[in-house]
C-alpha cells in the first residue's frame, strides 16, 4: 500500500479503485462504489439542508451502512459527525446536542423497539436550539412520520439517497470531522475531535498491523461505530481492501451466524463476547476461520486458546484511537492479556513520566503514559482550557494511565491513575486484589476501591457472587491474606447484586467513584 491516506474521502476513493464488494448488512451486499454513491447522495441532501464546513451532524444509529454513508458524506463536505451512543437517553441526548451545537440529527426512530421519538420528545428544548433538522433513517418506509418536536422539519433518510451525487470535495486533512463523546463517570463527558488525516492515516496503519489486509481477510463489527474501538475496526478493513460485515448490534446467534457464513477472520471483542461465542457453540474449535480478536481481559485467553480462539491484548483511548498498540500473536496466553504492547507504527512515540515532576521514567518505573504520533486528537471540541490540560508543553497527550515503558516502543498498561490506591505509602494496583477475589469459587466478578479510614486510605470490595453462593467475608479476606501483603486486604467486602456503570461504546465503564460513596456510607452507618 502506498502512503497512507489524508482525508476519507481519498480512503473511499481507494476502496473503490479495488473494486468488489465492500461490506454485507445483514446478507445484504453493498459494493465499494454503492457506498461512494450513497454517500454522495446523502452529502447533497445534506448540503440542501444547510450543511457546510465545520457543521456538526449527529448520529444516533446503530451499525448500519447509513452511519458510513453520512460519515464520508460529512467528510466530503468538510463537516464533522458527532457519533452518538443509541444507549443514551433524554438528558445524554440534550446535552450532546446543545454542546456540539449539532445543526442536523440523523436517527432510526424504530430501531430495536426503543421509543426515540419519545426521548428526543423529553430534551430540553432549551439545549436543541442549534438544530435546524431531523432525518428518520428507517428500513420500512411505509406511513408518515413526525416530528418529535414541531418547530423542527424533519425528512427520511431515503429523500436524502434519492438526490443527484454531490461530486465537489471539499475534505482536507486538516478539517475536523468526527467527535467522539468520552464516557464521563462523574461528569459531562468531553468531546474528543479528530482529524481527517489522523482517521484515514490510522486506520491504514492499523489494517497492516493487525493483518485485516491479508489474504482472505473479512472482519465482523461486533461493536458499535459510535465508539473508536467500533470505528477503528470499520475503516481499517475499508482502507485494507477488505470484507466488512455489519450486524446492527451484537447478538451472539447473529454473530456465530455470520462467522461460519462469512468465514469471517477478525472481530473486536469487549465484555464477554467472547464467553458469550464460546458457550454457544459446542464444537470443540467453533470458530476455525477466525485468525485474531482484538481485545482480551485477564483470565479469557487461555479459555479461548483451548477453543482455538486467538485473541490479542491491545491499548486505546478515544484521543488516541482504538488498537494502538498490540501484544504479539505468538505471545503466551499470560502475555496476550496485558494490555499495551508494542505501537503499531514507528511515527507514534510512547513514554512515561513522574505525575510530580514530570520527568520521563526510565523503562521498568511506574508512571503517567504519554503518547506523541499521527493518530492523536486535535483536542477537546469546545473546550480550550481541558484540551491544554491534555497535553505536556512538549505536545505529548497525557493519558491518565498508570504503566510502564519495556523498550522505545513498548510499554505495559496497568490501570487508570485515579485507581490506584495509596496504602500504607505503597502504590497498589487494585487489579492485584480483584484477581485474587476472582480466583475464589464464590466470586463471580469484584471491584475494589479506596476509601478513607481512621488511618488513612483503606481497600474496600465489593463483588458479585455465583449462583448459589453467599457472602462469606471472612473466608474471602482469609484468601486474600494467604497471598498478599496484610495492608492490601480488603478491610470490608461488600456482596453487590451489580455494579453501577456508564454506557460506553468502547464497553461499559464501571463507576468506581459510586462505588466509594457506597463503601463511604456503609462504613459510616456501621
Amino acid at each position: 500500500m502506498s502512503q497512507n491516506p489524508q482525508t476519507l474521502t481519498e480512503l473511499l476513493s481507494r476502496r473503490c479503485a479495488q473494486g468488489g464488494v465492500a461490506l454485507i448488512d445483514r446478507d445484504h451486499p453493498v459494493t465499494a462504489d454503492e457506498l461512494a454513491d450513497q454517500s454522495m447522495r446523502v452529502a447533497q441532501g445534506l448540503w440542501d439542508a444547510g450543511v457546510r464546513e465545520g457543521d456538526r451532524v449527529a448520529l444516533w444509529l446503530p451499525n448500519v451502512p447509513a452511519w458510513l454513508s453520512c460519515f464520508f458524506a460529512c467528510a466530503r463536505l468538510g463537516a464533522i459527525v458527532v457519533a452518538v451512543n443509541t444507549r443514551f437517553r433524554s438528558g445524554e441526548i440534550s446535552d450532546i446536542l446543545n454542546r456540539s451545537g449539532a445543526k442536523v440529527l440523523i436517527y432510526w426512530p424504530g430501531f430495536k423497539h426503543i421509543d426515540f421519538d419519545g426521548i428526543l420528545r423529553d430534551a430540553r428544548v432549551s439545549e436543541l436550539k442549534a438544530l435546524k433538522a431531523i432525518i428518520a433513517y428507517g428500513e420500512d418506509e411505509q406511513g408518515p412520520i413526525q416530528s418529535p418536536h414541531e418547530h423542527l422539519p424533519i425528512q427520511r433518510f431515503a429523500d436524502l439517497l434519492a438526490c443527484e451525487p454531490y461530486k465537489k470535495d471539499h475534505a482536507r486533512a486538516e478539517l475536523g470531522c468526527l467527535i467522539f463523546t468520552t464516557s464521563g463517570t462523574t461528569k459531562l463527558p468531553k468531546f474528543v475531535l479528530h482529524s481527517q488525516a489522523s482517521m484515514a492515516s490510522h486506520a491504514a496503519e492499523a489494517a497492516r498491523a493487525f493483518e485485516f489486509d491479508k489474504e482472505g481477510a473479512c472482519t465482523l463489527l461486533t461493536v458499535p461505530m459510535c465508539g473508536t474501538f467500533g470505528m477503528s475496526h470499520a475503516l481499517s478493513p475499508l482502507a485494507a481492501g477488505r470484507l466488512l460485515i455489519f450486524i446492527p448490534t451484537f447478538e451472539v446467534a447473529t454473530a456465530a451466524a455470520a462467522i461460519e457464513r462469512y468465514q469471517v477472520t477478525h472481530f473486536p471483542a469487549t465484555g464477554d463476547i467472547v464467553a458469550q461465542l464460546r458457550q454457544y457453540s459446542k464444537k470443540p474449535i467453533p470458530y476455525p476461520s477466525v485468525r485474531m480478536v482484538t481485545g482480551v481481559r485477564a483470565g479469557q485467553a487461555r479459555l479461548a486458546d483451548a477453543r482455538g480462539i486467538l485473541m490479542i491484548g491491545i491499548y486505546g483511548s478515544s484521543e488516541m484511537q482504538a488498537i494502538l498498540s498490540r501484544q504479539p500473536s505468538e505471545a503466551t496466553p499470560e502475555q496476550r492479556e496485558i494490555g499495551g504492547g508494542k505501537m503499531i507504527t514507528q511515527a507514534s512515540r510512547v513514554r512515561v513520566c513522574d505525575t510530580v515532576s514530570g520527568k520521563v521514567l526510565p523503562h521498568g518505573e511506574q508512571g503517567e503514559i504519554q503518547f506523541k504520533g499521527p493518530s492523536c486528537m486535535m483536542g477537546y471540541f469546545g473546550n480550550p482550557e481541558a484540551t491544554q490540560e491534555a497535553f505536556t508543553q512538549d505536545g505529548y497527550f497525557k493519558s491518565g494511565d498508570l504503566g510502564y515503558t519495556v523498550d522505545d516502543s513498548t510499554y505495559v498498561y496497568l490501570s487508570r491513575m485515579g485507581d490506584v490506591l495509596r496504602l500504607s505509602g505503597f502504590l497498589v494496583n487494585p487489579l492485584e486484589i480483584e484477581s485474587l477475589l476472582d480466583a475464589h469459587d464464590s466470586v463471580s466478578v469484584s471491584q475494589v476501591v479506596g476509601v478513607e479510614g481512621a488511618r488513612g486510605l483503606i481497600p474496600v470490595a465489593f463483588v458479585t457472587l455465583k449462583p448459589g453462593c453467599t457472602l462469606d467475608e471472612e473466608t474471602l479476606k482469609d484468601h486474600c491474606a494467604k497471598q498478599i501483603a496484610k495492608f492490601k486486604v480488603p478491610h470490608h467486602i461488600f456482596a453487590i447484586d451489580a455494579f453501577p456503570f456508564t454506557p460506553s461504546a468502547n464497553g461499559n465503564k464501571i463507576q468506581k467513584a459510586k462505588l466509594r460513596e457506597i463503601a463511604t456510607a456503609s462504613l459510616k452507618v456501621s
